[in-house]
Order: structure tokens, then sequence, then C-alpha cells
């Protein structure tokens, strides 16, 4: 072993430059590895651009947002878009990657990204490359770990946002609602409703009714509340619906873009309730800034550990969490999907004992 490169992929969240840094420091200290950085995920890697790493090249970023190495979205190498003179086409570019990688001779790839990114990672290790994963997103969505780096942060920034909102909320005696990123899974809306004290709390995995939300609402008012905080996860629907998709980006691993769902909810309660309601979107300002603490730890220790998975070659493995210990989980259980909340999560059941509504109660 000998060489080992490092990509990131998908969208950026806080804590990958901590990752980046744990894991070239590590291998250069302790292995004496070399270590290369491919530049924009495996866009870099059909298109063959890297960069050194050293001590040099990663001090000063474990504050830092975003990642040193650029990420994309829209580069799966199984699906990769490319433009002819008519149109753009798709095409299956994953033995370009491998060849690249042979000709970059690299002992050992380690990918840093969400469950698209690891999916891709456990097609390629079927394919013999040597390949270890680090999860990593903001909605905490990743198989396999109880938790993902860049997630803590997020949870910070939406509850500093819910802080903010009730004081207006109050002032002004309105309806606020606070649209958070998640996807199909509720985890940021779960842990920052609970945390800033939402009224109203809906996640995708519990299908909320209109009607209940409303007399949720109205009920708060008989008891002299007169403003409510609702928290929405983007994927949250109501029942018997569909999510709001904000737009469709063919050529993205993932390509439904949900959101806008807190202003279809927002009409509704305004017209229902006759309460002045406004609603706010987070959007990217979760995934953006400097890495809570937590997340530069975190970020830390997987990295650390996905160099020693590699002196060990334990190749086709991604670095979890699993009731706080580090732990080896293999590709093919994290290429299954998605990881959503639980409908009997504590979290929820303590949620409901304080009177939150989940919108499928009275």
């Amino acid at each position: 072993m000998r060489r080992i490169a490092i990509l990131t992929s998908g969208g950026d969240c806080s804590g990958l430059n901590a990752v980046i840094r744990a894991v070239t420091k590590k291998a250069v200290h302790e292995y004496g590895y070399e270590v290369i950085g491919i530049k924009d995920g495996f866009e870099g890697l059909v298109s063959n651009r890297h960069r050194i790493l050293n001590e040099d090249s990663v001090s000063g970023i474990l504050t830092m947002g975003g990642t040193i190495l650029g990420t994309t979205n829209r580069a799966n190498p199984y699906k990769y878009p490319v433009e002819t003179a008519a149109k753009v086409a798709y095409k299956d570019l994953s033995a370009l990657v491998i060849k690249n990688l042979r000709k970059l001779k690299v002992d050992c790839l380690v990918t840093i990204g969400g469950d698209g990114t690891l999916d891709t990672s456990h097609r390629l290790s079927t394919r013999g490359v040597a390949v270890v994963g680090v999860p990593k997103t903001v909605d905490n969505d990743v198989k396999g770990t109880d938790i993902t780096f860049g997630f803590d942060t997020a949870v910070h920034v939406a509850t500093e946002g819910i802080d903010r909102l009730h004081t207006t909320a109050e002032s002004h005696h309105r309806i606020m609602i606070l649209e958070v990123m998640g996807r199909t899974a509720g985890w940021i809306a779960l842990y920052a409703g609970l945390a800033g004290g939402g009224d109203v709390i809906l996640i995708p995995e519990i299908p909320y009714d209109v009607g209940r939300v409303v007399r949720h609402i109205k009920d708060r008012r008989k008891r002299g509340k007169n403003f409510t905080i609702v928290v929405i996860a983007e994927g949250a629907k109501p029942l018997g619906g569909k999510v709001t998709v904000q737009r469709i980006v063919k050529d993205a691993c993932a390509p439904i873009r949900l959101g806008g769902v807190s202003f279809v909810l927002g009409q509704q309660l305004e017209k229902l309730t006759g309460i002045e309601t406004r609603n706010v979107v987070l959007g990217h300002l979760q995934r953006g800034g400097s890495p809570s603490p937590f997340d530069r730890i975190l970020g830390t220790q997987l990295g650390s550990k996905a160099v020693d998975l590699i002196a060990e070659r334990h190749f086709g493995f991604m670095v979890g969490v699993k009731e706080d210990q580090l732990v080896k989980v293999p590709l093919s259980e994290v290429a299954r999907g998605s990881r959503s909340v639980p409908l009997d999560h504590p979290m929820i059941k303590d949620a409901r004992a304080l009177g939150t509504c989940f919108g499928d109660q009275e």
C-alpha cells in the first residue's frame, strides 16, 4: 500500500474538510502513504483531474465549511451526462473511472458522500476497486450508521432559525412555518423541532392531515397561545397526497428536487384558520458555514478510522457509528437505500408527550 486517493461527492456540508484533513495527516504521518485528492467528485475521475495532498495543503482547513476538493451531484459514472451535437446522452463511464485509477496507481479510493455516492462506491467495489467509504449528509439518512457528519451543524442552524421565528411569531400573533432539508427523511425537522420548541413537526415518515394541524392551532388559541411554530421537512406530504417537487434535474444522481411544501401548507393554514401565516425556507443555509465542534470531531474520527481500514485491507466497507462506537459497515448494506426516522423513535414519543402535533393525532 503506497498511494490512496480521496474524493468528496454529492451535496456539500460542514465537516468535509475535517475528514480530508484527518485522512491526509494520518495516512502521511502514521503509514507513510501518498495521498491524491480527486477534484469535483467522480467527475474528477472521469476527466482525470487531481492534486497531491500533504500536511501543508490541509493545514488550517478544519474550521472551514465546504470542501477544498470541490464536489458535484451530477457525475454518476454509471449515468454520466455526455453532450452531443443534438442532445445530452447518458453513458456508463465506470470503466474509464477504473482505468484512470489504475493509471494513477491508486491502491485504495476513499469516497466521502451520502447514499448515492456510497451506492456508486459499492458498485465499483464489486468490480475490483478497493474502496472505503465515509458517510456524509446533512439529512442523516445513510444506512448502517447512527449519525453522519454535517447533520449536527444543520440542526444547529435550523434550531437558531426556530429561535428567531419565535419572537416575531409571538409579537405578531402569527403562524410561522420553517421548512428544513432532509429529502425523504425527517431527522433535521425532528431534532431541530424538538430543540427549538416547535408546536407542530411534520416529517415525511408521518403523512399529515391538514385538518388536524388546524385543530391543534385553534386549540392553542383557546388556551391563550396566539402564535404557532410549524417545523416541516421538505419531503413531508399530506395524508393521501404527494411530495412537493421544486424541479427535476435530469443529470443528477437524485433528479427530484424537493422544496416549497411550506408555501403550500402556509396558504392552506391561513385560509382555514384566518391567522396570518408566514413561511421561511432555510435551504442551503443548513449546508454552509463553519462546522460545529461535534462535526469537526466526528469528521476527524471517521477519517482516521478510514485510514485504519485501508491499512488493514478491509475494502468494500464504510466507516459508521453504532452506539457511540466506530464500526465498519459493508457497502452492500449501505447501498440498500436511505435511513428513515422509525415511527417508534424515542424523540417522537417525547415530543408527543409534550403536546407536539405531528399532524396524525388529535
